[in-house]
């Protein structure tokens, strides 16, 4: 086997593979998710009314959601029977190659009908991918992780959520700044998706040189490994995959109305520039990355349940100051994007390793996959969709109200967690 020839995994060299593929796949990820806002409504759902091209626009953005769930339990089975290391390679490669294709892609104007089709057809592979990889990318960490470490470790894979878009708004940032407008709608909007080709070589050679994690090759040794980890998963572990599910919805509900509906809100409801949006937003997301290693930090010593529902009584109580701050200005619009990040954050670093600590070896993979999967389902797939409409009607309020509902679910689930799970400090 090739795994034999090959050294130990160093600690470097594994966290280094968990932290560039989720890096790789998430800047995929808001690369389409930016673009949605900034250029999909012009290009490919053009139309006379503006709102309706860009919610059409936001509905391929949720395909990505459903296909998800479908590359969770794809990947999940191969990464329980077959290895992490192959499973992630794959995922990788699934998500590069429809995020280079969606760079490639004729407009509506090119190609008529078939182009919305196409671009539909690429975010379903974007999420397929996306589906497999992060479950994979969290137990490469988790399961080389030494006692009382397991958050720890497991937040690197998270650190790919902020670093993914840091990249991606660089990208948008640099491209708004040096094209004039036609130039960035012609050709410019497309060289983020093109250039993701580079970072897939990237990953590709680091996970390649990794080898399988002691906890799976244990599992082998003992021959623990089940013929369908999903039809175990749902016969034994339901409790586990529900709980994991609304424990982690709050999470993907404020980071798409952080990212995907508040840049739309600013840049069409409220008539702020693009060139302004983006750079207070870019710097939001550095207090996200700040706060994922230090509540990881907190979750190994305190428990990860524990950290997560502090976490989001935080976020429940930010959704009362969503619409004051969001209409704020410029420096409102600061402090909306810093706080609201630096709960996600909060968020964030314990949640790998949680979502990972109640399933078995046999179909960890599997199970963690489709928890974090379904919570994106249920959290953040409708949500840009959902927040518009709630602004429509009834103003920003009514989406801090959303936002604060979603935060009281999600505390109640991860108390049922601490309960039915025991708790675990790493």
């Amino acid at each position: 086997m090739a795994d034999a020839v090959l050294p130990k995994n160093s600690t470097g060299r594994v966290l280094f593979a968990s932290l560039i593929g989720t890096t790789i796949e998430f800047f995929d990820f808001y690369i389409y998710a930016t673009a949605a806002v900034l250029v999909f409504p012009a290009l490919f759902f053009p139309g006379d009314d503006p709102l309706t091209s860009t919610l059409s626009s936001f509905a391929t953005f949720a395909i990505a959601f459903f296909a998800r769930p479908i590359g969770a339990v794809a990947f999940g089975h191969f990464g329980d029977r077959v290895g992490r290391k192959a499973t992630l390679v794959a995922a990788l490669l699934t998500m590069g190659v429809s995020t280079v294709v969606i760079g490639l892609l004729p407009t509506y104007a090119q190609a008529g009908v078939i182009a919305p089709m196409l671009l539909a057809l690429c975010r379903f592979g974007q999420g397929l991918g996306l589906g497999g990889e992060w479950g994979g990318a969290v137990l490469l960490a988790t399961e080389n992780a030494p006692p009382g470490k397991k958050a720890w470790f497991g937040m690197f894979p998270q650190l790919g959520a902020p670093i993914g878009f840091v990249l991606s708004t660089t990208a948008f940032i640099l491209l708004t700044a040096n094209l004039s407008e036609d130039a960035f709608l012609s050709w410019g909007w497309r060289a983020p998706f093109l250039a993701s080709a580079v970072l897939v070589f990237v990953g590709l050679w680091v996970r390649l040189k990794i080898t399988e994690t002691p906890e799976f090759k244990t599992a082998l040794e003992r021959d623990e490994r089940v013929r369908a980890p999903i039809v175990s998963l749902f016969a034994r572990h339901k409790a586990a995959l529900v709980l994991g599910t609304l424990g982690a919805t709050t999470t993907f509900v404020l980071f798409y109305l952080m990212t995907v509906f508040a840049l739309g809100w600013a840049t069409t409801g409220m008539g702020l520039a693009r060139a302004d949006v983006l750079p207070v937003q870019l710097i939001g997301v550095l207090f996200f990355a700040a706060l994922i290693p230090v509540t990881a930090l907190a979750a190994d010593k305190f428990g990860q349940v524990r950290v997560l529902i502090a976490s989001t009584i935080g976020i429940g109580l930010f959704g009362a100051l969503f619409a004051p701050l969001l209409h704020g200005g410029l420096s409102g619009l600061l402090i909306f994007f810093a706080l609201g990040f630096a709960l996600m954050g909060c968020t964030y670093g314990p949640l790998g390793a949680a979502m990972a600590r109640p399933f078995p070896t046999a179909v960890r993979y599997t199970g963690a996959s489709m928890a974090f999967n379904l919570a994106g389902i249920l959290g953040a797939s409708l949500a840009p969709y959902v927040a518009l409409k709630l602004a429509q009607a009834w103003g920003a309020a009514a989406v801090g109200g959303y936002l604060s509902a979603a935060a009281v679910l999600t505390v109640l689930a991860l108390w049922g967690m601490g309960r039915v799970l025991p708790e675990d400090k790493g």
